[in-house]
């Protein structure tokens, strides 16, 4: 039951999450769908495809994707006054999406008996793979590896379900919204990794003429 509500909670925010973008970058219903279904099942067919899951398994996943259908639907007429509110919610939303499914993949790791190195793998790849597809077919550059601590809340939710410290029902809605809280702490904070740029700052010149 537990998987099933992780799966359906990570659907729905990181379809909100596609549609909302999709519509900022004016796409057509079309588009909405796309990039909608991407961020929303992008993450989970990349985890499959390194478990070495047959990819028939993704189409069978009907209710899922009439959940999807459905959300996108609503959102997209939906009146504007009320997606504005996704400037305020939208991170929240996602902060959702990335806990209900890095969870999700590090349970389909384990239940599968792979190592934590594949747990904690594919609890990555589930948590953000969907909003990198997103990022990219809506043209901009994934904030995942440039601009904010993402990846590392999806690492530590692999780890706690790799290790077996999360074995209750209980203990794994207690880490969903661990998750949730690191990450929104984190986008409050302003956290971020190292990073190093090989730029080089270019100086202009000095108009030494009187």
């Amino acid at each position: 039951m537990s998987w099933e509500w992780f799966n359906i909670i990570g659907t729905v925010a990181f379809v909100i999450s596609g549609a909302i973008i999709a519509m900022e970058e004016e796409y057509d219903i079309l588009g909405v769908i796309v990039l909608g279904m991407a961020t929303a099942f992008g993450g989970g067919l990349m985890r499959n495809i390194l478990l070495g899951i047959p990819l028939t398994a993704f189409w069978n996943q009907g209710t899922l994707f009439t959940i999807a259908l459905v959300t996108m639907l609503i959102v997209f007429i939906l009146p504007q006054k009320y997606l504005r509110y996704w400037d305020r919610w939208g991170l929240f939303f996602d902060a959702v999406g990335l806990s209900a499914f890095a969870i999700q993949g590090a349970m389909y790791a384990t239940k599968m008996n792979y190592p934590l190195s594949a747990t904690i793998v594919a609890a990555v790849l589930t948590g953000i793979g969907g909003g990198i597809i997103r990022d990219v077919l809506a043209g901009r550059k994934p904030l995942v590896f440039k601009e904010e601590i993402y990846a590392m809340w999806a690492m530590g939710a692999g780890l706690a379900v790799g290790l077996k410290w999360t074995t209750t029902v209980n203990e794994l809605y207690g880490l969903f919204m661990a998750v949730v809280l690191c990450r929104m702490i984190s986008v409050y904070n302003g956290w971020k990794l190292p990073r190093r740029s090989l730029r080089q700052t270019r100086v202009r010149p000095v108009n030494n003429r009187m």
